[in-house]
């Protein structure tokens, strides 16, 4: 019987511990600070474009870093945190693989939960891919784009395929079925309605014809694998595009890595995505 097969017999205890990533990866505090840096400093190497405004919420801006090309391809990476930490400027080096590739890359930030509802996290990133096609090709970003994230963002990316505006999608160690997240530490600030589960479940959505190749770490813990794993095979079942990408040996935080280098899988992986 696989893990999630037996959630209905977990403890309280092993429910919030199946998604703890940051428990299960002892040294994910040295981890993230080393992001963190390599963020700062990415950022500060390319100020012109930071903190454009697409929305009214303190959050709802863009960091856009394009290429001299203004037809290049572009990468939009949403940040992690399970929908409820972090912020876009903590991760801006991990788009610093394809930025180095020729690609543009853009990263949004949207309101954390409790603040907003999942519903209201959805419909911002929504609503920064709508002022992207708009006000993109003035700030140089006017090629085709992938619509990327970790974790949380993994999710997003899946969710928010289907937007006019994306060609094709890379959701990294995502969460694409809901129903467990409610059962465990995470809901006390996001409070998950039925209706959202249902709604923003990948796993219980019609697929969206459109590339979406999954990111996981053969390291991560059960749900973020299995997750990933069961989302391709539903997308495979409809004959829809998009590669399963087991890592070896990452965990939740080390599978970034290669997205953040040039020479990195995921890196190799955003061109295949465009044919």
């Amino acid at each position: 019987m696989s893990f999630m097969a037996r959630w209905g017999t977990l403890s309280q205890a092993e429910r919030d511990a199946a998604y703890n990533n940051s428990a299960a990866v002892p040294d994910s505090p040295i981890l993230n600070a080393a992001r963190e840096m390599g963020s700062s400093i990415f950022r500060m190497s390319h100020p012109a474009r930071l903190d454009l405004r697409y929305g009214p919420r303190e959050r709802n801006t863009w960091d856009l870093f394009p290429q001299p090309d203004p037809d290049a391809p572009c990468v939009v990476f949403i940040h992690g945190g399970y929908w409820q930490r972090n912020a876009k400027e903590q991760f801006a080096n991990l788009i610093a693989g394809p930025y180095a590739r020729g690609w543009s890359a853009a990263l949004p930030g949207y309101t954390l939960a409790p603040d907003a509802s999942l519903t209201e996290i959805v419909a911002e990133i929504n609503a920064a891919l709508d002022w992207l096609g708009v006000h993109g090709p003035a700030h140089g970003i006017n090629g085709p784009i992938v619509l990327s994230g970790w974790s949380a963002g993994g999710h997003l990316t899946a969710q928010c395929l289907g937007h006019p505006l994306v060609k094709a999608g890379l959701a990294i160690s995502g969460v694409f079925e809901l129903g467990p997240v409610r059962d465990t530490y995470l809901n006390e600030k996001l409070r998950l309605t039925e209706h959202e589960i249902v709604a923003f479940s990948p796993m219980r959505l019609p697929p969206v014809n459109k590339p979406l190749a999954f990111a996981y770490g053969t390291a991560e813990l059960p749900p973020l694998m299995s997750d990933s794993r069961d989302l391709h095979a539903l997308r495979s079942a409809a004959h829809l595009p998009g590669a399963l990408i087991p890592v070896p040996r990452a965990n939740h935080f080390t599978i970034v890595h290669e997205l953040r280098d040039a020479e990195g899988i995921l890196t190799r992986q955003l061109p295949l995505l465009l044919g």
